[in-house]
């Protein structure tokens, strides 16, 4: 009850956020070691390096702090890229550091000839893969992290995960949620996942009732989706399906935070 109706705030502050950093960074770079520089609202100096580095750094003019704007505006735009996947597709963390670029499927109608793009979800907690629709918004998230991630041959990088549940490394694979760590490309891990999503949170200053600040699962995201699918006129059974879940009690278990509803 608290999370669905701080949703669409919370979706403008990640969106708000990956295209200040940006704006940030390209200002930091264009601008000339010792220099200061105005973007996304914020003046900035671009210090003088004695040493070079790969990263992008500036300080605060006011306060003398040395901000590493590489890393804050690739945690900006992963925040937002998990926030729009997880909200579009209501798919368990777990399931979000799996996607590849073998994920992305195409299927042509036998009647039209038409083609439908398709997310293909691998088995996670229930050992079931199932399939969902792409929709024009979520083909937009998936673009983007492909513009991304893709090396300067176009191609998705291979990279090795580790399975928390398996104890073991999965095969490398071009995995869609991946970036530069060192001189490596690394996959995230649902515990980086979780963290992304609750500094999101934690930045966008949203409180619950009581005025705390509001605590954020990647999970919630699975629940939200679950309960206004049923509330727009989805049926249970279709929603179970989309998700998973073995069980149909588990599907309305999610809708069950507006019990009165019809």
């Amino acid at each position: 009850r608290e999370r669905i109706p701080v949703l669409p705030t919370l979706i403008a502050k990640v969106e708000r956020a990956r295209k200040d950093a940006a704006e940030l960074l390209r200002g930091a770079r264009d601008a000339p070691p010792g220099e200061e520089f105005t973007a996304a609202g914020q003046r900035l100096c671009r210090p003088v390096m004695t040493a070079p580095t790969p990263r992008i750094w500036a300080d605060e003019p006011a306060t003398g702090k040395r901000r590493d704007l590489t890393r804050e505006e690739d945690r900006a735009f992963w925040a937002w890229a998990a926030v729009e996947v997880l909200r579009e597709t209501g798919i368990r963390a777990e399931e979000l550091t799996e996607l590849s670029h073998y994920s992305l499927v195409e299927y042509k109608l036998p009647t039209t000839g038409d083609t439908v793009p398709l997310l293909q979800v691998a088995p996670s907690k229930t050992d079931e893969e199932r399939v969902l629709v792409i929709s024009p918004e979520l083909a937009e998230v998936l673009g983007t992290i492909l513009c991304r991630v893709r090396d300067d041959n176009g191609a998705v990088p291979l990279v090795v995960a580790y399975d928390v549940h398996e104890r073991t490394w999965n095969p490398p694979a071009p995995l869609l949620f991946q970036h530069p760590v060192g001189m490596e490309k690394m996959a995230f891990g649902t515990a980086a996942i979780r963290k992304l999503v609750q500094s999101a949170l934690t930045s966008s200053g949203l409180t619950d009732a009581a005025g705390k600040p509001l605590h954020f699962v990647p999970h919630d995201f699975r629940r939200i989706f679950v309960t206004e699918a049923i509330l727009n006129g989805m049926p249970p059974h279709i929603a179970q399906l989309i998700c998973g879940h073995h069980d149909i009690n588990t599907t309305l278990g999610y809708k069950a935070v507006y019990p009165d509803a019809r």
